[in-house]
């Protein structure tokens, strides 16, 4: 009896660890700041949401927009209008095209790939932000999409 009771208590601790990891967190930020940060290297790799990506654009905010899709993605799929495609295959031989002065936001189909080109740029120095959901959250929030 106490090696079932003790199995119990050890699966529930696990799913309350589990369901903790992945607990949305809120914030109440202001638009130019990400919602969290994680470590890359010497520098933080923020966070921000779709909605948080439309605010600064609109305001006009200085900022890079990365697309780090493929080409194809990005003419088929469509894109935010501001972005700039830099295929996440190339950006280590196309880093002169990006800005050392201004943010870079790097954003991708679901946020995999932004990541990774994320981290990447963080750790050479680059101040960045990652577009949580990626186009796949840009369309769904129903923001527009550019095609050629």
């Amino acid at each position: 009896m106490r090696l079932r009771s003790l199995s119990l208590l050890i699966l529930v601790f696990g799913v309350l660890a589990l369901a903790a990891c992945g607990a949305p967190t809120t914030s109440s930020t202001t638009p130019t700041m990400p919602t969290s940060a994680t470590s890359a290297g010497a520098k933080t790799v923020g966070q921000m949401t779709v909605a948080e990506l439309k605010t600064q654009l609109d305001a006009g905010t200085k900022l890079f927009l990365l697309d780090v899709r493929t080409p194809e993605e990005f003419s088929q799929d469509g894109h935010v209008a501001a972005a700039t495609l830099i295929p996440l295959n190339e950006l280590d031989v196309r880093l002169k095209e990006l800005p050392t002065d201004t943010p870079i936001a790097c954003i991708c189909r679901s946020g995999n790939r932004s990541t990774t080109a994320c981290s990447d740029l963080a750790a050479r120095g680059y101040t960045v932000t990652n577009v949580t959901g990626g186009m796949n959250a840009w369309g769904a929030a129903g923001f527009p999409i550019a095609r050629p």
